[in-house]
C-alpha cells in the first residue's frame, strides 16, 4: 500500500518534470500571427516613410514660395505639422505649418529696416499649382529686429532702455559730442514702429544733435517685406533687439508680397 503510493508520487514528478523542460513547438496559428504582425509593421513603416517624403516636398515648396516672396538669401526652415500629411495634401490644405526665416531685406525705403529673424505659424495653408505662391487662412508671426539693424536704419545708436518698452538712442557728431535720449517703442499703423515720449538721458541736447535725433525718431519706421495680410499688433524691447508681433487672416506669400 505504501509502496504503491510512492510509485504514484514518482510518476507525478516525472510527468511534471518532463513538461517543464520540453517546450512545445509553435503552432501553425502562432506562426501565421507572427507573419501577419511583421507584415503590418512593414506596411506601417513604409507608409510613414512615404508620408515623410510627401511632407518634405510640401516643406520645400512652401520655403521656395516664401523665399521668392521676401528675397531672403537663405532658404527658410519649414515644418509641416500633423500626420498623415498625404491626407492633408489630398485635401489641398495643410493643417499647420511653422516657418523660420533670417535676414529678410528691406529695399526701396529711405530708412530700410531688415527683419533679422521671422517666425511664422500658418493655419490652413494652401499652395497654388506653381511654387511661387502660398495662401494661409490664419497666421501668427514674430519678427525680431536687432539693435544693430535698427541703428543702421535710424542713423543713431540704439540699445535697450532702462525701462520696459523703451530704448536709448545716442547721437554723435564730431566736435559736438554725444547725447543720449530715451524713447518709448510702440506699434503704429501701416506695420510701422513708432518712437514717442522722447526724454533726454545723458549729454547736452545741442541743436545739431537734436536735429539728428528728430530726424531719426519723429517718423515711424516701416517694416518692409512682411507678407501681405499680416498686421503689426505689438512690440516689446529685449536685451538684443525689438520683438514685433503680427497676426493676419487670409495671408498670401508671393513675389510682390511686401506690405510697405
Amino acid at each position: 500500500m505504501y509502496q504503491s503510493q510512492r510509485n504514484e508520487e514518482y510518476a507525478g514528478e516525472a510527468y511534471y518534470g518532463d513538461s517543464s523542460t520540453h517546450a512545445s513547438p509553435p503552432t501553425r496559428t502562432r506562426r501565421c500571427m507572427i507573419m501577419v504582425a511583421a507584415s503590418l509593421v512593414a506596411v506601417l513603416v513604409g507608409g510613414v516613410a512615404v508620408d515623410r517624403i510627401a511632407a518634405a516636398r510640401a516643406e520645400g515648396r512652401t520655403a521656395e514660395a516664401f523665399q521668392d516672396g521676401t528675397g531672403t538669401a537663405d532658404r527658410p526652415s519649414v515644418h509641416v505639422r500633423g500626420f498623415p500629411v498625404l491626407n492633408q495634401l489630398a485635401a489641398g490644405r495643410l493643417d499647420h505649418v511653422d516657418l523660420t526665416a533670417h535676414d529678410i531685406p528691406a529695399g526701396g525705403s529711405t530708412r530700410p529696416l531688415p527683419v533679422t529673424r521671422l517666425t511664422v505659424g500658418m493655419d490652413g495653408l494652401k499652395t497654388s499649382g506653381s511654387a511661387d505662391e502660398a495662401h494661409a487662412d490664419g497666421v501668427t508671426a514674430s519678427a525680431f529686429l536687432s539693435y544693430a539693424d535698427v541703428s543702421r536704419a535710424l542713423g543713431v545708436q540704439v540699445s535697450q532702455g532702462d525701462e520696459s518698452g523703451r530704448v536709448d538712442a545716442t547721437a554723435s557728431l564730431p566736435l559736438v559730442g554725444d547725447v543720449t535720449v530715451s524713447a518709448s517703442v510702440s506699434a503704429a499703423g501701416g506695420n510701422r514702429i513708432a518712437f514717442t515720449d522722447v526724454r533726454a538721458e545723458q549729454g547736452e541736447l545741442l541743436p545739431p544733435l537734436k536735429s539728428l535725433l528728430d530726424k531719426a525718431l519723429e517718423e515711424p519706421i516701416p517694416l518692409q517685406n512682411v507678407p501681405e495680410g499680416l498686421r503689426l499688433r505689438s512690440v516689446t524691447t529685449t536685451e538684443d533687439g525689438i520683438d514685433a508681433r503680427f497676426t493676419g487672416r487670409s495671408v498670401t506669400f508671393h513675389p510682390d508680397s511686401s506690405s510697405a
